[in-house]
């Protein structure tokens, strides 16, 4: 238990040593270091089941999870150890606003992942309705980058429609045929029952429509089958093309495609949307929560205590500081003094030294002039 209570102690950013001369304390930052650390769970979880909506592999995706949720476990307990209780309550607030709005942020971009981990089997359904719009659209395309192949279904249609006007022309004759051999009055019957000379013509009619008719067919299934096998290899160049794209159709569930799923959900839905935002606020609330509980908690022991370390460190700086300016200061007297009469002998000796050359070169000049005169 003790092992807990410490492990929490650290993840809420507090001096150990400090905060055990401070027992009433404990339990306020065991709970503060709880929500950092659990919140680093949930971002390693977030963040895991994103990478791998990404990867694909749950390796991958299991060590930059952790990796994100270190991150963000070291950016909260940084955000509540740096945070300080003043007595006045203005100026921890002026404090903790920015640290606030991070905390928004994070919780915004923790809470995204679970949502779509949530709400799992609306995007799904919602996916595979985006790929049935997809495939059909991918086909009506296909379906005008080909358009021989509409041209040569029109021809059949036409080759199939002249055989089967035929056939009507041929029933038509057959009708005829029929009424003059039963003696039925038409305007292009006699009314003659029996096989008579209009019966023998018509019949000659008949038949040579059947031939004709059995000439067209034959003529036309040709034609329709080499038709046929045209559109029947444009198809499996169609086909081909199909599935090309294929592929990118069935990888259409990566992060962006289930933001933009569950973004439509929102708005097909009101009861979605609204779970989408209380699940929202509610990591909202938990991101926010310890600095919430430092800034309402009262200032207590432990600040005492670190404002007093705090404290005395500046004293000690200013000591430091006091003590080596004093020293630099007397070394530098000491050392223009010293470098002062270093100067003044050196250019004594100078001087002495030039006086003498000078009293030389006069004597020498005198000599010289004795000389001559």
């Amino acid at each position: 238990m003790e092992f807990i209570t410490r492990f929490f102690w650290f993840c809420s950013g507090a001096n150990i040593s400090l905060l055990k001369r401070a027992p009433t304390e404990s339990n306020k930052y065991v709970g503060i270091g709880a929500t950092v650390f659990f919140t680093g769970v949930l971002a390693a979880l977030a963040a895991g089941y994103a990478l791998f909506t990404v990867f694909q592999s749950i390796w991958p995706a299991i060590f930059f999870g952790l990796l994100w949720g270190l991150m963000i476990f070291n950016l909260d307990r940084f955000i509540v150890s740096s945070m300080r209780k003043s007595e006045r309550a203005w100026t921890e607030w002026k404090l903790a606003i920015p640290r606030l709005v991070l905390a928004v942020l994070l919780a915004l971009v923790i809470s995204k992942p679970l949502e779509l981990k949530m709400f799992e089997r609306e995007i799904d359904r919602k996916i595979d309705e985006k790929r049935t719009e997809f495939i059909a659209e991918s086909k009506l395309n296909l379906a005008k980058g080909f358009p021989e192949i509409q041209e040569l279904e029109s021809k059949i249609d036409t080759l199939k429609a002249e055989v089967v006007n035929f056939e009507t022309y041929r029933d038509q004759l057959q009708v005829e045929y029929d009424a003059e051999r039963f003696g039925e009055k038409t305007t292009g019957t006699s009314g003659i029952i029996g096989l008579g000379t209009n019966a023998k013509k018509k019949e000659q009619q008949l038949d040579a429509a059947q031939v004709t008719l059995d000439e067209l067919r034959l003529r036309n299934q040709v034609r329709v089958d080499t038709l046929e096998a045209q559109i029947r290899a444009f198809v499996v160049l169609r086909q081909v093309e199909f599935e090309k794209q294929q592929p990118g159709i069935e990888g259409f569930d990566g992060l962006a495609a289930r933001m933009e799923a569950l973004d439509g959900l929102t708005k097909e839905s009101a009861s979605m949307a609204t779970a989408n935002i209380f699940i929202m606020l509610l990591f909202i609330a938990i991101e926010t929560a310890p600095i919430f509980v430092k800034l309402i908690s009262p200032r207590g022991p432990y600040d005492e205590y670190l404002e007093l370390h705090e404290d005395k460190v500046k004293l000690f700086k200013g000591e430091k500081w006091t003590l080596a300016k004093g020293e630099s200061e007397a070394r530098i007297s000491y050392f223009q003094e010293t470098h002062f009469y270093a100067s003044d002998l050196q250019k004594e000796k100078t001087n002495r030294k030039n006086k003498i050359q000078t009293e030389m070169e006069i004597a020498d000049i005198e000599d010289k002039w004795r000389v001559k005169t």
